[in-house]
Formats: C-alpha cells, structure tokens, sequence
C-alpha cells in the first residue's frame, strides 16, 4: 500500500471519529436504551391510546396520579416478575441484567420531563424470551415508579404497596 493512500485512509477514520463523537453529543451520549430511535410512533401510540380513552395495557381502571397524570397500576397486578424486580430496586440490587440502572431519557417524553439522569430503568424479566423483552421499570430519584410492557410506547405509574 502506498504511502499517498494510508494517508487517505487514515484521514477517513479521523473524520468518521470525528463525526461519530459529534453524533453522540448531539443526541444526548447514546446512554439510553429506547431502542429504533423513532421517539415520534412510541409518543403517537401512547398518545392515541389515552384519547381513546384505554389505559395503556397492563394497568387497572384506578385512574391517575396527582403527580404524574398517568394511568396507574397497583404493585399487586404487576407480573410476578415485576414485583421481584421491584423488591430489587427497594434493596439496590443485585440486579441480573448488565444493563439494570441505566440511564433513561424519557425520549418518548411520556414520563414527566426531569433533567436528564433523574430516570433509571430495570428489565423485568419475561418468561420465553432470549432477551431482555419489552417489559420494564422506570425509577425516578423521588421514588416515582412506572411500569411498562410495550416498549416504552406507555407508561402507568406503579401504586405501591396496592
């Protein structure tokens, strides 16, 4: 390989770093796990679901919190997973997914808006499934709880001790 075309190649790596580094500032470091990217279908789903007037799935009938204007689920009609992840997030761990405690940005913008870092988030096991699944638990550093077995498309805010 000439010298003229190592030059080339490394000049194109720098810049592809430099582009890949200026990505990752710009959308907020990557840290979150909402996956596809598309934040405007997972906000248009929740969204048609509370004009329709169903509770997003897996929540009771209970109504909405005063803090977080979501429908709310009762610790007690979450999966026996959930509440096992639950325990774990009252007692810090251990957890069993690498990937537990994480930051979650809210992307979807479902949750109340925080500053970033105030979310983390928690897999809640589902039986069958070779990976993490779609279920979760969002925690807030207040101790706002929230539930959701979609993806993050819906949220219902955990009423605990119910």
């Amino acid at each position: 390989m000439s010298k003229t075309w190592r030059t080339r190649l490394q000049l194109a790596g720098g810049v592809l770093l430099i582009l890949l580094a200026a990505w990752i500032v710009i959308t907020g470091g990557g840290g979150d796990s909402s996956p596809g990217g598309s934040t405007t279908s997972a906000a248009t789903s929740a969204t048609s679901q509370t004009e329709a007037g169903e509770p997003p799935s897996g929540t009771t009938e209970s109504g909405s919190t005063p803090d977080s204007g979501l429908e709310t689920i009762a610790e007690s009609q979450l999966p026996p997973e959930g509440r096992e992840t639950l325990e774990l997030i009252r007692s810090d761990g251990p957890f069993p997914y690498d990937r537990d405690g994480i930051t979650f940005g809210n992307r979807e913008g479902i949750l109340p808006d925080q500053s970033r870092g105030y979310y983390r988030e928690y897999t809640v096991p589902t039986p069958g499934e070779d990976d993490r699944g779609a279920r979760r638990i969002v925690g807030g550093q207040d101790g706002d709880r929230y539930y959701t077995d979609d993806d993050y498309a819906s949220f219902a805010q955990i009423e605990e001790g119910q």
